[in-house]
């Protein structure tokens, strides 16, 4: 069986170096302002929406099992399973031979995205035989072709989930309207989330095993493991267009979840974003706002303590 655990004691988000000249991102006040201005961005209020149409279906032989493969192209794959199993797992393995595991949800219909590129990805569905015992119940091979390079990141998925009507897809609608350009949409966003929504030290300390964070669960009881902030943060990112990638992996020997935005222009922003548990830091290795032997561009430069592990 597959574990995955979140045991952290700081959260990173990467992104978001260009924060230390955005306007309108202070974060002394934690709520949505009462009178905001009315900005100039774009805002969108019909953000994409994953579907399986169920044009190219793949299922196993007992129909308990199948993977719809008819948007590829946009980046991701359904795999519904109603069998008897109580516990399922797959695994999607990208082009470069990665492996993604995830747990899968019984009886509905979830959506994984392709993060790695144009290529022949394999999906294997596992159902728990018992115990740890797993045995492959339907597999298959397909070529992708990606509309393009960003449709992975501007899509909800497991570990992004929301829907139009979702509080975290709303309220990513009213910071937009206040905001006049995608760079000041995105501080707003790490603003509102980084005040109002508290580090879970207990959950951190002894995280559930193939935990999924929910974007409205943490704005409804605000508070959360790094799985959540990132996972809020790049669901309110998402569904307003901006390609955001939700990435897992390790700093020293912690493990860790944060995002990396991707802004026209400047490409895929690798600032960072630290919370020790008590503070949030925001630092900028990529203006060298730092100098070369700090603490800080030490920790941040440094391949053994920031090293990502899956893209999702």
């Amino acid at each position: 069986m597959i574990k995955r655990t979140m045991r952290t004691t700081r959260i990173l988000f990467t992104a978001l170096g260009l924060l230390f000249n955005t306007a309108g991102c202070s974060s002394a006040n934690s709520d949505v302002s009462s009178s905001p201005k009315a900005g100039t961005r774009t805002t969108i209020t019909d953000p994409l929406m994953a579907e399986a149409p169920g044009t190219l279906v793949l299922n196993d032989y007992s129909g308990t099992c199948k993977i719809d493969y008819s948007n590829t192209s946009e980046g991701y794959v359904f795999v519904t399973y109603t069998g008897s199993a109580a516990k399922v797992q797959i695994q999607i393995t990208n082009p470069d031979g990665t492996v993604y595991p995830y747990p899968l949800k019984l009886n509905s219909a979830e959506d994984f995205p392709l993060t790695g590129g144009d290529g022949t990805y394999q999906i294997n569905v596992f159902e728990q035989i018992s115990g740890d015992n797993y045995a492959v119940c339907l597999s298959g091979s397909f070529s992708v072709t990606l509309n393009d390079e960003f449709r992975p990141y501007l899509y909800p998925s497991q570990y992004i989930n929301y829907t139009k009507d979702s509080s975290c897809v709303q309220l990513g609608i009213q910071l937009s309207g206040e905001c006049d350009t995608d760079i000041e949409y995105i501080g707003k966003v790490y603003d509102y989330v980084t005040t109002n929504i508290t580090y879970d030290q207990e959950m951190a300390s002894d995280p559930p095993a193939n935990y999924i964070p929910d974007p409205d669960s943490t704005l409804e009881c605000k508070t959360g493991i790094c799985f959540d902030y990132a996972s809020l943060m790049c669901a309110m990112l998402r569904s307003q267009g901006i390609p955001t990638k939700l990435q897992v992996g390790y700093t020293s020997q912690v493990y860790h979840a944060w995002i990396s935005v991707y802004l026209e222009g400047t490409g895929w922003v690798d600032g960072v974003i630290k919370f020790d548990g008590k503070t949030w830091t925001l630092m900028d290795p990529t203006l060298g706002s730092y100098e070369a032997g700090s603490d800080v561009a030490s920790y941040t430069k440094n391949g053994t303590n920031y090293y990502v592990q899956y893209n999702y």
